[in-house]
């Protein structure tokens, strides 16, 4: 039995949530956390529901952001 995508998408984004927190990438929460979530929902929109393809490619989509890194240093 497969998850609902509400758990999927819950536990993708906590994932994501903690790993940049844990590295310190964090940048401003609430355009953050806004930031993943419409990463994890396009990719599920595009058929992904493996939570942690959904969060490393967050992850990674967040990272290339040319100023989250300018983000987290001036918050």
């Amino acid at each position: 039995m497969t998850e609902p995508l509400l758990v999927i998408i819950e536990n993708s984004l906590q994932i994501a949530w903690d790993y940049l927190d844990g590295i310190g990438e964090l940048a401003d929460q609430q355009q953050t956390a806004e930031f993943l979530l419409r990463d994890i929902q396009s990719q599920m929109l595009r058929g992904e529901r493996r939570t942690l393809m959904l969060s490393n490619r967050a992850i990674e989509s967040y990272r290339k952001q040319p100023n989250h890194l300018q983000l987290v240093r001036c918050g």
